[in-house]
């Protein structure tokens, strides 16, 4: 039997630095560069224009679409990237340094599609790293196909392009890249890799842990040394300085509200995850963590073996946290929190398959496939929920044209992302609200009936009276919206 029949992440394979130690990968036939290429970035296409579609129809939020493209549009205009929705710099949100890219193609022309484009082709040119998996993994043409499918066909992949944007979605061709490198033996250009995918999201720590602890099950000492050295470096370099130079040690909001159970800010929740892990296991809802399991891994399972095991390992740093999360987007399909559970599960489905490399095509597999995509993702929302806000669209961009560049606005959430490319901008929420009179908005851009996420129909209609009741000059629209602006002799 050929040395195909280990795959290189075996629980059998012993070595951990000599090329010889690891079961070589039989040289397969040189993929259809030119038809993978085209179908990734015509399905790439395809993903850009619903994401879009759901932006025009007035769907897409302040967070995140609206945040980051206000930070973006300032690094590209050369002003501090501090945004107004949440006084809070860009470095110091999730240490995401690599989203400095983003202001040069702000400055050749500022539009949020570069966001919305660039993370709709990242998510289907991760296809290409896959086929590299599955052509490691020594599976024939047909079967790299259909690893192919079974990524564009992962739910959670729709939906969280449909989902506004958020960076780590640009390195997720990065990671499949990072497995395939440490199954080849490129140490140099795997930390690489994980250098990157740590200046997406600190979050993504728990993705670069846990390849390093896959690769410690491997005995491959060096490499789960130097992983984890890097990953705890970037933690240190994170909490010791760049949040304490931005933001006064607190980090990102989320460690401490979503976690507070573990600790009070990045640093102490992933020293408790290391050092005391049975917190995280008492603390999950045992209900919802299994329904949130069972969609996540369905798309994928009947492929995994037991060889599978190892990669999934990668998964489990993660996936506590996301089970021990207090809110529960970090448990759907909608939301980027488990986007890199998706890699690793294809992943292990691929190291499954490569037991029997010479199959027939799983046509049965591809019908599960699909009908699961038909069940989990989301593009019925084109057909009702993303069309409640239709009627209310020519308004709004009557009402948008009527801005300066220079206004200070206060809107709804779905209309940040509109408007974000300014200095100034935020929506009616509670914290928000308060100080509205006093914070030197401009223009209240507002919609009682329809007040968006993070606001009511109360906060909304007490601006608005307010402001008549202060002679601001308001303008409104048989949908319930409502412009008013500042007299400008009081401004």
């Amino acid at each position: 039997m050929g040395p195909l029949a280990l795959p290189r992440n075996s629980l059998k394979s012993h070595g951990h630095e000599p090329a010889t130690n690891q079961p070589q990968p039989r040289r397969a036939p040189a993929p259809p560069h030119a038809a993978l290429w085209l179908w990734s970035v015509l399905l790439g296409l395809l993903a850009w224009g619903a994401s879009a579609l759901r932006h025009w129809l007035l769907q897409s939020n302040a967070y995140d679409l609206g945040l980051f493209d206000q930070w973006a549009w300032l690094i590209g205009s050369g002003l501090d990237p501090i945004s107004s929705m949440e006084n809070v710099h860009v470095l110091a949100d999730h240490g995401a340094w690599m989203f400095y890219g983003s202001g040069l193609l702000y400055w050749l022309h500022p539009s949020i599609h570069w966001l919305l484009a660039s993370q709709a082709l990242s998510l289907s040119l991760t296809a290409i790293p896959v086929w590299m998996l599955a052509t490691q993994a020594g599976l024939s043409r047909r079967l790299c196909w259909f690893s192919c499918l079974l990524w564009w066909l992962q739910p959670l992949v729709f939906n969280v392009n449909l989902f506004d944007f958020h960076p780590e979605t640009w390195i997720m061709p990065g990671l499949a890249m990072a497995i395939w490198c440490q199954r080849q033996q490129r140490i140099g250009v795997w930390l690489l890799l994980l250098a990157l995918m740590l200046g997406c999201r600190d979050g993504l720590v728990l993705v670069t842990l846990g390849l390093s602890l896959s690769l410690l099950f491997q005995r491959r000492w060096t490499w789960a040394i130097a992983g984890t050295g890097l990953s705890g470096a970037w933690v240190l370099l994170l909490s010791h300085w760049l949040y304490p130079l931005f933001r006064n040690g607190e980090g990102p909001k989320a460690a401490g509200r979503m976690f507070s159970h573990l600790g009070d800010n990045f640093g102490d929740i992933l020293f408790t995850l290391i050092s005391r892990p049975w917190l995280a296991v008492t603390h999950i809802d045992l209900g919802s963590g299994a329904f949130y399991l069972m969609v996540l891994i369905l798309p994928t399972l009947p492929f995994w073996r037991r060889n599978s095991l190892v990669i999934l390992s990668a998964a489990v740093p993660l996936l506590l946290v996301n089970l021990n999360a207090e809110a529960s987007s970090y448990r759907t399909l909608i939301h980027h929190y488990s986007l890199p559970l998706a890699v690793l599960s294809v992943t292990a489905a691929i190291d499954g398959m490569s037991l029997q490399p010479r199959r027939t095509f799983p046509r049965n597999g591809v019908i599960w496939a699909v009908s699961l995509w038909l069940a989990l993702a989301k593009p019925w929302f084109f057909t009702g929920p993303y069309l409640d806000r239709v009627h209310m669209m020519g308004d709004a961009y009557q009402a948008i044209s009527k801005l300066t560049p220079n206004d200070r606005v206060l809107t709804t959430s779905y209309l940040v992302p509109q408007i974000s490319q300014r200095q100034h901008v935020t929506f009616a929420k509670r914290s928000q609200s308060e100080q509205a009179f006093n914070n030197d908005w401009n223009v209240f851009l507002l919609n009682p009936n329809h007040p968006g996420w993070g606001s009511n129909k109360r906060i909304q209609k007490r601006l608005l009276n307010e402001a008549e009741e202060r002679y601001w000059t308001c303008k409104s629209w048989d949908s319930g919206l409502k412009f008013c602006r500042k007299p400008s002799s009081t401004s």
